[in-house]
């Protein structure tokens, strides 16, 4: 499969999201690293979102809450190109009742090859990269061929 170059600019578009055991960890997170969040546009879950604005102080584009198809939102703007990075702190231990919708997430995180932070070590790493703060190109398999496929109907 061949690949097309897709331009992530200076200021990034990053998700944040975190189940509900894991908010305080992404909001002290986010908190260590508000500075360095503060020039890219940050999206996130309804209620991930709301508590996030209020302790960054800056704008956060708030989607629906996870379970309310928040997650879903999130994996269709990845498709779009309207989020270049990931950071969902998701809790491995406690069942979510949106389980496939966090599974459709990641998948299209991956099948558009946006990079994923799943925890603090991985957040941190990501956040601290040099290609931060820099235009990077990213490589992403050309789905033409895919798109353009014929389908036959059958009766």
């Amino acid at each position: 499969m061949t690949h097309k170059k897709v331009a992530m600019e200076h200021d990034k578009k990053i998700a944040l999201v975190a189940h509900d055991n894991k908010k305080h960890d992404l909001v002290e997170w986010a908190k260590f690293n508000r500075v360095l969040l503060a020039h890219h546009k940050i999206y996130a879950t309804g209620t991930t979102g709301t508590i996030l604005e209020k302790e960054l102080g800056f704008t956060v584009h708030k989607l629906q809450s996870g379970p309310l198809g928040g997650d879903l939102q999130i994996g269709a703007k990845i498709t779009e190109g309207s989020i270049d990075f990931l950071i969902f702190f998701w809790d491995p231990l406690e069942p979510q009742p949106h389980d496939p919708d966090v599974k459709a997430l990641l998948r299209m995180a991956v099948v558009w090859n946006i990079p994923i932070a799943c925890n603090r070590a991985s957040a941190d790493f990501m956040i601290s990269s040099p290609l931060m703060d820099g235009e990077y190109d990213r490589l992403v398999p050309d789905y033409e061929d895919i798109r353009s496929r014929k389908i036959v109907a059958t009766e």
